[in-house]
């Protein structure tokens, strides 16, 4: 009589190998409990919606960030959330982005932006910082401006004189939180266009 093991041996599949990471998909913010919801921390705040929304963790330590990983588009991704404050952002890009040997156009970003208002999306293939200090940082540790950002709109200081910093480490009023929710579930809709490559239709849907 054979084996009971032996049986279950010959009708066992043999695992598939995992595929490789081919994306990272950043989300730019502050690291500490007093900055969780200021408007700095779009980007933290748009990640922990997806990792509910996608059913990941984003909750181990490496590359200066807390990462996970998940599967979107049918592609492997690397999904961060910096640990090295705004302004050193790009640093914790450059290591992931090395390790796995991955050029910026396999970079998404998502940040925020007080230029747009509460709500409203802005998805660019590249171009500029805008002034956004986290997007600065990624740009001058990759040496290039060629990787997807997704900007989060935060709103405009309410006058010129209000100091900037404060205005992005501040939270945001209700009716503002609400438009703001109401963008993350838009990212969350069309982000396996801009994973697959299809940026140009996510961009006419989001923009």
């Amino acid at each position: 009589m054979p084996d009971i093991f032996d049986l279950f041996r010959k009708i066992e599949k043999p695992s598939e190998p995992a595929q490789p990471i081919s994306f990272i998909l950043v989300g730019l913010g502050n690291p500490g409990a007093r900055y969780t919801f200021t408007r700095h921390n779009a980007g933290f705040m748009t990640i922990d919606y997806l990792s509910q929304k996608l059913s990941f963790k984003v909750d181990r330590s490496r590359f200066h960030a807390l990462v996970g990983e998940t599967v979107i588009a049918g592609r492997r991704g690397l999904v961060m959330k910096p640990q090295t404050y705004m302004n050193a952002s790009g640093e914790a890009v450059r290591e992931a982005a090395a390790f796995y040997k991955l050029s910026p156009r396999d970079i998404i970003v998502i940040c925020d932006d007080i230029n747009l208002a509460p709500g409203k999306i802005r998805v660019r293939k590249k171009g500029s910082d805008g002034g956004q200090k986290g997007l600065r940082s990624i740009i001058e540790q990759l040496s290039s401006d060629e990787f997807v950002r997704i900007r989060m709109g935060v709103g405009a200081k309410p006058r010129p004189d209000y100091d900037l910093a404060d205005w992005v480490l501040g939270e945001f009023p209700d009716e503002d939180k609400k438009l703001f929710f109401s963008a993350m579930e838009r990212v969350g809709e069309n982000l396996s266009l801009i994973v697959g490559g299809d940026i140009d239709r996510a961009m006419n849907l989001l923009n």
